[in-house]
């Protein structure tokens, strides 16, 4: 028995390990992705792209505007001029805070009154939103107790009255920072990529396997043809999927898509396209369907955690930022949180959908140039 055993277990090496791509798959593609995840996955927010509305333009108001940069959290990108820049600023996400100053600040902590300070933020990461409201009022307690020491120290404590800041912190598009309006819409992106990718990785490899591909190989389709002809039914299947998901979380949830309907599906179609594109030339490159399935797994784990669905790319190091460029999800979940939270048109939202477009031309044409009608 055990001498049978072992001939089956050498057996089972051989087979499993004969592959050079399968020993990259299950050796190469583990360790990679753990060194690249452990720098990239960061529950810590850091770097905040601040944008600052300064009405008091005062040595105090410009104080406390570097008091925010000193800390280390908050990153200044933007001077607004107007009230109207701010949705302008969130609405584009050329910053996720806005710190504003209003006109007599200085004078009210002169005066030994309540200096105001607002803190707006975009609500749609409740979790971060949450950290950035807890960073800012630790920032201006400090600002308040050292400018009290300061005038106790210039002037002493008796007879003196002293302003404090006062801060007022408001979340946009998410107001009680409830995290379901980031995440319910969020896992619609994260369903469409496994059923994508895990359907359609194994489309042509499965026919392969099983023979039928000799099928197509005697009939005059073209290689695009058939790329299109196996794209096609998983697309509509998705499309389906989405539209019950978006049912489910206006009835069950209480989401709605505060946005364009028609533009989120279109921007939905091109996303499904990179992704299916992704998954067809993972098929077309795999010899078997075990080697198809591992690799689009390999390939959907770091495209989740890479997203933001979990963890903000603004913390990630730089190097793994660029990275996440090549991840259709990761422009999804913007386009998403546009459309579904913010209410936005493609006017803020092109960027996103920009680079989702581009990826979706680039993993169909690769997948269209790697399949050829040959049984090589």
């Amino acid at each position: 028995m055990i001498q049978r055993l072992r001939h089956m277990l050498v057996k089972e090496f051989l087979q499993l390990f004969r592959d050079p791509r399968m020993r990259m798959i299950i050796l190469g593609m583990p360790l990679l992705q753990m060194l690249v995840l452990s720098f990239a996955l960061t529950n810590d927010v850091t770097d905040i792209k601040t944008a600052i509305l300064d009405f008091d333009r005062t040595p105090s108001s410009r104080e406390l505007a570097e008091e925010f940069t000193s800390s280390g959290y908050f990153e200044i990108v933007e001077y607004a001029e107007s009230q109207s820049d701010i949705q302008r600023i969130l609405d584009r996400g050329r910053a996720r805070v806005v710190i504003h100053i209003p006109a007599g600040f200085e004078g009210d902590l002169q005066s030994g009154r309540t200096g105001q300070v607002q803190v707006i933020a975009d609500g749609t990461d409740s979790n971060s939103t949450a950290i950035v409201f807890g960073y800012s009022n630790l920032i201006i307690g400090n600002y308040t107790q050292r400018k009290i020491a300061e005038r106790i120290d210039s002037y002493g404590a008796a007879g003196i009255e002293i302003g404090e800041v006062g801060i007022q912190t408001r979340a946009w598009y998410n107001p009680n920072l409830e995290s379901k309006y980031f995440y319910v819409p969020a896992l619609v992106g994260l369903m469409l990529v496994v059923v994508s990718m895990v359907l359609t990785s194994i489309a042509i490899v499965k026919e392969r396997e099983i023979g039928t591909i000799e099928q197509v190989m005697v009939t005059p389709i073209t290689r695009t043809e058939f790329i299109i002809g196996k794209t096609l039914p998983y697309m509509i299947i998705c499309y389906v999927l989405m539209t019950i998901m978006f049912i489910l979380a206006r009835v069950v949830f209480g989401i709605p898509i505060k946005g364009g309907i028609f533009l989120l599906y279109i921007l939905a179609g091109i996303y499904l396209l990179g992704n299916l594109g992704l998954a067809l030339l993972i098929s077309v490159s795999a010899n078997t369907q075990q080697q198809a399935l591992l690799t689009a797994f390999f390939f959907m784990m770091p495209a989740v955690l890479l997203s933001g669905f979990l963890f903000p790319i603004h913390n990630m190091p730089v190097t793994v930022q660029y990275l996440t460029y090549l991840n259709p999800m990761r422009w999804f979940l913007e386009i998403l949180s546009g459309i579904v939270m913010k209410g936005v048109g493609l006017e803020s939202i092109w960027q996103a959908a920009l680079g989702q477009s581009v990826l979706a031309v680039l993993f169909l044409t690769l997948a269209v140039s790697r399949f050829r009608k040959t049984m090589s």
